[in-house]
């Protein structure tokens, strides 16, 4: 399959677009960043990789990162993570509190902001926030063969300073005894891990091994091929928030969006897909990224449905 041919086809398919959206200002930080930036990795299972336009320029992955703190979480405690968090699409915003109080302070799954919340929150048990991010950063290096990846310490400066319905959704299931830990050192490791800064290429390469039956490219285990599907399938039911089945319905793939305008796709046995344009959608999910996957999952016939 001819990738570089598939990426120039996608270009085509979604120049009239790129810039479209808005992105998120209300982190003052991603307020700044220039709506036309448009970058396309993918990178396959034998270890190779193909770029489109701003591929290799880092950004804010936002809750791209919930994936891989999930990842290290199931590692950390297993099957008892479903007993403080669930496993079901939401069906509302990203940042809702309604869904909290009829369930209890239990999040409907870990993508959603208070799941991700009650993730940090187990990352963190035992440790000292510093140390948590510091596992964080660690595993994202590993994972993307990549010893350059760093937070951006003003994104989370700019997300601390302007999180309150984080801080709202956080005190709440404290309330409800499904926060451990005290709320300001959850919520540190959460905006920290938000604020990972990454390009479409090393993001697509930490996402190969959901591609790859829980395997980098090098053949390393990360996690069990059950594991990697299970984390697939949460992805493709919850992983756009509230548009997470409208997602399913155009793309296919198991996906995961982030306010900072970044999608990863994973297309089992085959490939991990990184996309990334800042100006984002009614949902919060970046417009000319989720036409991008659209047009590439068409064009590549990669869809897990066929």
């Amino acid at each position: 399959m001819d990738l570089e041919a598939i990426l120039d086809g996608v270009f085509g398919d979604v120049s009239d677009h790129i810039g479209e959206g808005k992105v998120a200002d209300y982190i003052p930080a991603l307020a700044k960043i220039d709506p036309r930036k448009f970058g396309m990795a993918v990178a396959t299972v034998d270890g190779g990789i193909v770029t489109l336009g701003d591929a290799g320029e880092p950004f804010s992955i936002q809750s791209v990162s919930k994936v891989f703190t999930l990842t290290l979480a199931l590692g950390r405690v297993g099957e008892g993570l479903w007993k403080r968090v669930g496993r079901e699409p939401s069906g509302t915003p990203f940042n809702s509190i309604v869904q909290l109080e009829h369930e209890h302070g239990i999040p409907r799954n870990p993508f959603i902001n208070a799941g991700a919340i009650v993730v940090a929150d187990t990352l963190l048990s035992g440790h000292e926030p510093r140390e948590t991010l510091g596992e964080v950063l660690s595993f994202m290096r590993h994972i993307a063969g990549d010893e350059t990846i760093v937070i951006d310490r003003e994104v989370a400066r700019s997300e601390q300073q302007t999180g309150f319905r984080n801080a709202a959704l956080a005190n709440y299931m404290f309330a409800f005894s499904n926060i451990h830990n005290p709320v300001e050192k959850t919520l540190g490791v959460y905006f920290h891990q938000c604020a990972l800064s990454m390009s479409c290429v090393q993001l697509a390469r930490a996402g190969l091994f959901l591609a790859n039956r829980g395997r980098l490219a090098s053949g390393h285990s990360v996690v069990s091929a059950e594991r990697a599907r299970r984390i697939n399938a949460l992805m493709l039911t919850c992983g756009h928030y509230d548009a997470s089945g409208d997602f399913a319905f155009r793309v296919g793939l198991p996906g995961k969006s982030g306010v900072g305008g970044g999608i990863l796709c994973i297309a089992p046995g085959k490939a991990a897909i990184a996309v990334w344009s800042p100006g984002l959608n009614a949902n919060g999910n970046s417009a000319a990224g989720t036409r991008a996957m659209e047009s590439f999952a068409r064009r590549s016939g990669w869809s897990i449905f066929g």
